[in-house]
């Protein structure tokens, strides 16, 4: 087929694009498909299309251009791609004219958008259950960690893992310091087990969440267990965390939300605290922390790592806690 194909355009989404290219020759008005090679950017030995190769690869009919791409694959947020292009006409006897192939380019899918987020949140709510009081945040480290210089008494905000949704636009991105506000059922107070260490920080909840910290929801995931967890940050009032998190996670109401809630006492006394009882809160505060603000001391309970949630990875194959796109 005597045609040239020009640069390819996209517009990327989280688990989808739309795309078009140039076109120049004698038989562009003879184009009666496209043919589209998309591989992960780890694959080594890709293959070029043929069209009578693996499905993975996409035929297409002719449509004027730019097209939309989503649905033929599960495309996943946040990854690597490359992708060719190529168009063909069809002969009477089934077989296809084709092109040479378009360069190869390389793209990366898209974070969550806030629609997905969206999406997140309301399958969240539907899972936090009744709230529970609580009065303290805390975080498990080993004892290293907090006995540091005298001179330098802060825990630092640190980049988050790649724990939980494969596109959440946190991971990666986000710098904060992780704390944990649940409470068992029968004694209110924090569970003495933990992963993260042996020692624990706590600090009255007052001074990480008030009237000055704005309230975000991060994340909803779960890790091949029956347990479920949901990521809020906690960002002082126009912090760099504060800017960062505004138009790319969902805001929540301090006093009025599903798993945490700040509420001022009716005759005026100290604010009330909150949390979602059928959920595992993972906080993050994303300003620096004086250690002089609360007390460290050693848990009586095991370190249990099997549960910890570093680096995690969601289970694809939950429906509770998964959106309908990629993971």
């Amino acid at each position: 087929m005597d045609l040239h194909l020009g640069p390819i355009h996209l517009n990327i989404t989280c688990d989808s694009f739309n795309i078009s290219w140039d076109m120049d020759g004698p038989d562009r008005d003879k184009i009666t498909h496209y043919f589209i090679d998309l591989n992960k950017k780890e694959n080594k030995n890709s293959n070029q299309f043929k069209h009578k190769d693996v499905p993975t690869k996409l035929v297409a009919k002719a449509v004027r251009l730019p097209m939309t791409v989503r649905g033929h694959w599960f495309l996943s947020p946040r990854t690597r791609y490359t992708l060719a292009v190529q168009t063909a006409a069809k002969k009477p006897d089934g077989d296809y004219t084709v092109s040479q192939w378009s360069e190869i380019i390389e793209f990366c899918t898209a974070d969550y958008s806030s629609v997905h987020l969206g999406q997140l949140l309301l399958k969240a709510q539907a899972m936090a259950g009744r709230m529970l009081p609580f009065s303290v945040f805390y975080r498990n480290q080993n004892k290293d960690y907090f006995h540091q210089d005298a001179q330098c008494r802060l825990m630092l905000p640190s980049v988050k893992d790649d724990s939980g949704s494969h596109g959440s636009p946190i991971s990666g991105k986000l710098e904060g310091i992780f704390f944990s506000c649940n409470t068992e059922f029968n004694t209110g107070k924090p569970p003495q087990d933990s992963p993260y260490g042996p020692y624990r920080f706590e600090i009255q909840a007052d001074l990480l969440l008030n009237q000055n910290t704005n309230l975000y929801f991060g994340d909803f995931y779960c890790m091949y267990t029956s347990y479920h967890y949901i990521i809020l940050v906690l960002a002082p009032v126009g912090s760099k965390g504060d800017l960062f998190c505004k138009g790319r996670l969902p805001a929540l109401d301090r006093s009025d939300n599903c798993f945490l809630t700040c509420t001022a006492a009716a005759d005026g006394g100290p604010l009330r605290f909150h949390h979602a009882q059928d959920v595992i809160l993972e906080v993050i505060y994303t300003d620096p922390v004086d250690l002089s603000l609360g007390t460290v001391s050693p848990i009586s309970g095991h370190t249990l790592m099997s549960l910890s949630t570093t680096n995690a990875k969601k289970d694809p194959s939950c429906k509770i806690c998964n959106i309908s796109v990629g993971r």
